[in-house]
């Protein structure tokens, strides 16, 4: 399981990359769980959402800053 200071220093293409990852990986988890397979590891389902709601609540955070920085920034149109 991935800690939340280890996705900060990564780009927001690597993070968005990974979510794809784990979200195919949760539905193959799924789909055998729900076809009556065996699955290995049931509880990896939880890990999976998990993760997955860490990379989105990082990707939100950085995007509610930059928005904060941008409403923070002086138009240039009102510079006199």
């Amino acid at each position: 399981m991935i800690k939340p200071h280890e996705l900060r220093p990564m780009s927001e293409k690597e993070i968005t990359q990974r979510i794809k990852d784990n979200l195919e990986a949760l539905d193959k988890i799924k789909f055998q769980k729900a076809v009556g397979g065996d699955v290995k590891n049931p509880v990896q389902i939880r890990f999976l959402r998990k993760e997955i709601a860490r990379m989105r609540t990082i990707l939100h955070e950085r995007k509610i800053e930059a928005e904060k920085n941008a409403a923070k920034a002086p138009d240039k149109s009102e510079v006199a």
